[in-house]
């Protein structure tokens, strides 16, 4: 009896610890799951699958979405740089650039920046160190994924400062290494009225810190990141195409070509490298300068915008008998052509001081602080801006340079005078033009069919040119009002966000560039019923272009080889 109670009380000491190890069995089995090999939730992406915009056109190349807020590609040239997340750092001040994420596939939260941009690799790890999340503290985490998004849009450890232009070249190298920098490059720059250098940081602490130990001394004005800004095209390669040009019937260049061609007027093109042999462009380039000071070829983004503002052989253009500044800003990089801050005001410098009238901006990146400079300099010398309003889709807040106000900002339409697809929008949008689905030139006497808003605001700076011709004495603003009040109307009655004032004509603002006082200008908007397209003659295009280039205008400086040479 003794060993029976005994037993019992055993058991009944045991029964709850036995309950309780069951339980931990269970729990720990459900902790293992995990060890099922599950793929991550993250889609693998081909990088040459592009989405498609209009799946409805057959046999037509697909437009890619613009891949600006995708981590960015390598340095240009020689500058070369690896991009990585810094840890740590003090959140800039600086403004950036924001895009749209419905251009991108569904990430992970670590994968998306401050903005809802998806990246290619992680920026919620920036201020935690060996990859862990910084989650910690007051808004830690948001301060440091704003700051790895920076990171990832400008160069890495590149900074642009305006500095003391009475110091000498080795006044400026001893001004860098007291703050652990390199100069790379410092030149005046006249429509700044100052020295811009551009400056390399050779430790590695954090890009913020260094800018704000600079800015602090007194031989410094400015200090700001080396933005990186992205083309906008389709970057679709250059393929053989059908030859009709839907944008020549939209924009009624025939009809316009009848009363001006654009001739004795300079167009600006800052953008990738231009084929000036190609037959469409023939005579046509009365000046190229390279920012870059690269060597790299002709590019097919540049001879495309070439094309769309001076074409004349098999194609028009919508100005065949302007003058074009062929201005390399832009370089290959591993995932299209781009450029910077320090680049692109070297392209703007040298256009302001060599005679353009118009100026072609067919990229977009962040609210650049020294471009935004350069823009507001170039405006107060009386030059017309023109600039894609960006390809980043109906999410996308404003991109730069076309939200500036300075600038005339241009969306683009397809074949259907519909909204290209990709095509940013916003209050800021002036006036649209065809920018899908555009056959153009193309580097090697080739062409190409391609899209994206970098063409609408082609064929806007064209049609500009065209005006100018007619009255030059048309300011910047008369061009805008006369641009805006002869579109004809598209989308909802009225200015809209898609179109602006609706899409170029380039007839009706002709006209109404030389229109008496007294016919309103919508007196001259719209296409007549029943107007037919005059016949096309490359032959004229071509003697009219090498007439035109034949007497150099006053404003092209006869020493401009010595000064591109000195640049």
């Amino acid at each position: 009896m003794k060993t029976r109670r005994a037993a019992l009380i055993v058991s009944a000491a045991f029964l709850p610890l036995m309950a309780f190890a069951a339980s931990a069995v269970h729990a720990q089995s459900i902790m293992r799951t995990p060890n099922l090999n599950v793929g991550s939730r993250v889609p693998t992406i081909n990088p040459t699958v592009t989405p498609r915009i209009n799946p409805t056109i057959a046999a037509r190349p697909v437009v890619r979405a613009d891949t600006v807020a995708r981590t960015p590609p390598s340095r240009i040239g020689t500058m070369s740089s690896t991009l990585r997340v810094r840890p740590g750092g003090v959140q800039s001040t600086l403004p950036y650039a924001r895009f749209s994420p419905n251009l991108y596939p569904a990430c992970q939260n670590a994968f998306r920046g401050p903005d809802g941009e998806c990246f290619d690799r992680p920026v919620m790890s920036a201020g935690g160190g060996n990859g862990t999340s910084a989650k910690k503290g007051n808004g830690g985490s948001r301060n440091n994924n704003a700051q790895a998004a920076i990171n990832l849009r400008a160069v890495q450890n590149e900074l642009v400062a305006e500095i003391d232009g009475a110091l000498s070249t080795a006044e400026a190298d001893e001004l860098a290494r007291r703050h652990g920098l390199e100069r790379i490059a410092s030149q005046s720059f006249p429509l700044l009225g100052g020295t811009i250098g551009l400056f390399r940081i050779v430790d590695r602490r954090p890009a913020d810190t260094v800018r704000r130990e600079l800015a602090a001394d007194g031989n410094v004005r400015s200090v700001q990141f080396n933005f990186r800004h992205f083309l906008q095209d389709a970057k679709k390669p250059a393929i053989e195409g059908d030859a009709a040009q839907y944008a020549v019937a939209q924009l009624r260049l025939p009809q316009a070509h009848t009363l001006a061609r654009g001739m004795n007027v300079t167009i600006a093109v800052i953008d990738s490298g231009v084929d000036v042999k190609h037959p469409e462009l023939a005579n046509s380039v009365a000046d190229s300068f390279d920012a870059l000071g690269s060597s790299e070829g002709p590019h097919v983004h540049g001879t495309g915008i070439a094309g769309a503002i001076v074409a004349h052989a098999k194609l028009m253009g919508s100005a065949p008998e302007a003058r074009l500044l062929a201005i390399r800003a832009f370089g290959a990089g591993s995932k299209g052509a781009e450029s910077t801050s320090y680049v692109i005001l070297r392209g703007l410098d040298y256009a302001a001081e060599h005679g353009a009238q118009i100026i072609n901006m067919s990229f977009a990146g962040p609210k650049d602080p020294l471009i935004e400079r350069g823009i507001a300099a170039t405006a107060a010398r009386g030059i017309l801006m023109v600039a894609a309003a960006g390809n980043a889709g109906a999410k996308s807040p404003p991109l730069y340079p076309a939200a500036n106000p300075n600038v005339i900002a241009v969306s683009g339409t397809d074949a259907q005078e519909k909204l290209f697809a990709a095509s940013n929008r916003g209050n800021h949008i002036a006036i649209s033009a065809p920018g899908a689905d555009i056959f153009l030139p193309a580097p090697d006497e080739k062409y190409q069919i391609t899209s994206g808003t970098s063409f609408s605001a082609a064929y806007v700076s064209g049609v500009a040119a065209l005006m100018l011709e007619r009255n030059p004495a048309l300011k910047p603003g008369d061009v805008r009002a006369i641009l805006t009040k002869t579109a004809r109307d598209l989308g909802s009655p009225g200015r809209d966000d898609q179109f602006g004032a609706g899409e170029a004509d380039a007839f009706a603002a002709v006209t109404a560039a030389t229109a008496a006082s007294a016919v309103p200008l919508a007196s001259v908007s719209g296409k007549p019923a029943g107007e037919k397209t005059p016949a096309l003659d490359p032959s004229a295009d071509n003697a009219s272009v090498s007439r035109a280039l034949n007497d150099a205008p006053p404003s092209m400086a006869s020493d401009k080889s010595a000064a591109n040479a000195a640049k």
